[in-house]
């Protein structure tokens, strides 16, 4: 698959995006993100990051590849890729236990099951069609099934926008901003409204948000 470049420029974002925080993503200027080119690891990563926090769910992730994944050399040193699922369906439930994925087992088990069953058609779909698509698969609910879908397509218009990294990057940057408790629901309605009914200024807002997070970070 050719790899997709997502390009965002928080310059086009509608005048309704507060000014601070307008101005803060601004800051980063125009910027490119890799779609993930596998469907199979945008599900794995998704399900990784289930109940963990972000740090914690990249140290699982990458233990998971380097365990029972496969690994390939590159200039920038050795790269260990998401086990295939026929190999996750192959694992023991020791074998999950000992990588620190007990917790996560029914999950991958049951999105192997679904991938095998219909990678061909999801690989197809629109990413919010495709995100619908993916809670079909049992222990995959609609935050899980939008990461994948997000991070395989890359359009962040379908991102779960109630993300506790949307909001805590969100407050960092336009702290001055009446912003939601961590608890309000009224978060995901108000980010939404921000952008206006122009997915793609929503996919910008969201994506540039997630960036200047890494960076901070």
């Amino acid at each position: 698959m050719k790899p997709v470049f997502v390009t965002t420029d928080p310059a086009c974002l509608p005048r309704s995006v507060p000014v601070e925080l307008k101005s803060g993503l601004g800051s980063l200027g125009p910027t490119q993100r890799l779609a993930n080119s596998s469907l199979w690891d945008a599900i794995t990563t998704a399900i990784l990051r289930q109940v963990v926090r972000a740090g914690q769910a990249r140290k699982l992730y990458r233990a998971w590849c380097r365990t029972f994944g496969t690994v390939v050399e590159s200039p920038a040193g050795d790269l260990a890729l998401a086990p295939t699922p026929a190999r996750v369906l192959g694992l023991t439930d020791e074998q999950f236990a000992d990588a620190g994925n007990k917790f996560h087992r029914s999950a991958l088990r049951a999105a192997a099951t679904h991938y095998e069953r219909h990678h061909p058609d999801w690989q197809r779909m629109e990413s919010r069609d495709l995100a619908a698509a993916l809670t079909s698969i049992p222990r995959i609910g609609p935050w899980t099934a939008a990461a994948a879908a997000a991070d395989y397509t890359g359009d962040f218009s379908v991102y779960p926008h109630d993300d506790l990294a949307v909001r805590t990057w969100a407050a960092q940057i336009a702290p001055a901003h009446a912003w939601p408790g961590k608890k309000d629901k009224a978060f995901g309605p108000m980010w939404t409204a921000m952008a206006g009914p122009d997915r793609t200024a929503l996919h910008t807002l969201t994506l540039s948000t997630l960036t200047w997070g890494s960076h901070a970070r």
